[in-house]
């Protein structure tokens, strides 16, 4: 039954979300048009409905089953790309497919294919029962894992009715979340049923999933893949990054605004502008959510007063902000900061719930944040429970927060190892979760 009404509820929502999807995808996609695209790029609407060219049906019937890792967007892919590096290093024979959502992740894995034969990209199907059943039957896994939170009941059944083995990596919860899986238990324990196994970050997050009906015996405290730093299986870009901003006149403190959504880029600039008054060596490096925003984003801060460059076509000339228009360098960026504002966290963005604030904890930086972590609720706790990060309450606090650690080195030093003891649990998640798998 509770199958029976998601179905006939997604099938609904499909045909009335359909054109806002369609006007979506082309207002990213004319976003992204000036930007290199890999080889394969625009292969992904046939996939969507699991329609595969015979030449990526004779690679996945060519070998033993593969593991397919389901992500959603960017920050899940590379959790992902993590999680099958560490299968790999279990297992070197094993292929991966490993398939995404959005257009920025799909780019991001033909990128990484091109240097791993072993991993096949794919985007998702559409979670459309008789789909589902034709990319199982096309893919042929041994095991499907899904990353954090994103979940396919009708993938998930047909995967169960193949005897496939089904698991939830990096499990995530929101406080939100969880008073609505609880408010329909009827529903809630047929679809987490579908689950051999639900591995989550920490002890607190194992209760959450017990209240909504997941059995102890499936529940495994694995840490979070993605604050997992033992080995991100690339090398760091820190040297190259510096390279490329020191002609620009990066040589003072350097505040890294990742992850922002629309207004949070303006709240930001009227902040780094007042700041700049105190300390005129102060420069800023922000990245966008999505790319495709890059050239609202730079009229806006061309419009208070500042002098940027962008990371796709970097001139040599100095400059206050540079705009990083680009994708699956966050990380690396993060490394060059001294302190780092966290995106999709303040009030008054079409979407709330936080980005990923463990990524530059897990770095030994300071970090700031809104009100608005739901995302990473049990995270963000952590790391104010141990005085590793500052949550601020609305736009107005953004400068006197960052004039607080600008004002205070030492301060930022101990908070950022604060950050990163913090986050030792995690160490080693992508081993210990690969650990588990058949």
């Amino acid at each position: 039954m509770a199958l029976l009404i998601y179905r006939l509820f997604f099938l609904v929502a499909f045909l009335v979300a359909l054109p806002f999807y369609a006007l979506r995808l082309l207002r990213r996609e004319r976003g992204r048009a000036s930007l290199a695209k890999p080889h394969g790029y625009h292969l992904g609407l046939g996939q969507r409905f699991a329609r595969y060219d015979s030449a990526l049906r004779a690679r996945l019937a060519d070998g033993p089953p593969p593991v397919w890792l389901c992500s959603i967007s960017i920050g899940e892919t590379l959790s992902a790309l993590k999680l099958a590096r560490a299968i790999r290093a279990r297992r070197p024979d094993v292929r991966i497919v490993l398939s995404v959502t959005t257009s920025t992740g799909f780019e991001l894995l033909l990128r990484e294919a091109e240097k791993a034969p072993w991993l096949i990209p794919l985007y998702n199907p559409l979670d459309f029962r008789g789909i589902a059943r034709s990319a199982l039957r096309t893919i042929r896994p041994r095991e499907l894992i899904l990353i954090e939170g994103g979940i396919w009941p009708n993938l998930l059944a047909a995967a169960r009715n193949l005897g496939i083995r089904t698991i939830l990596a990096g499990a995530r919860l929101s406080p939100r979340s969880e008073r609505r899986w609880r408010a329909w238990p009827s529903l809630a324990r047929p679809v987490w049923a579908l689950f051999d196994l639900v591995c989550v970050p920490e002890r607190d997050d194992a209760a959450r999933f017990e209240n909504i009906g997941v059995p102890a015996a499936r529940i495994r405290v694995t840490g979070s893949v993605k604050f997992d730093n033992t080995d991100t299986g690339a090398p760091s870009r820190e040297a190259e990054f510096r390279a490329l901003v020191a002609p620009l006149g990066f040589t003072g403190p350097l505040l890294v605004a990742g992850s922002t959504w629309a207004p949070e880029e303006k709240v930001i600039a009227s902040a780094f502008v007042e700041l700049r008054r105190e300390w005129p060596a102060l420069r800023l490096i922000i990245v966008p959510r999505h790319v495709e925003r890059a050239d609202d984003v730079e009229r806006e801060l061309a419009a208070a007063g500042l002098r940027v460059a962008r990371r796709s076509r970097l001139s040599g000339d100095e400059a206050d902000v540079l705009l990083v228009d680009t994708t699956g360098e966050l990380r690396d960026w993060y490394r060059l900061a001294d302190m780092v504002f966290v995106g999709k966290s303040l009030p008054g963005i079409a979407e709330i719930g936080g980005q990923n604030i463990g990524e530059p904890a897990a770095l030994g930086l300071p970090v700031i944040f809104g009100p608005h972590v739901e995302n990473f609720a049990t995270l963000a706790a952590h790391l104010l429970r141990h005085g590793a990060a500052v949550q601020i309450s609305d736009a107005s606090a953004l400068t006197p927060a960052i004039r607080a650690l600008l004002a205070d080195p030492a301060h930022r030093a101990v908070m950022g190892a604060k950050a990163r003891d913090s986050l030792a649990i995690h160490q080693g998640a992508a081993a210990r979760t690969a650990e588990l798998l058949a």
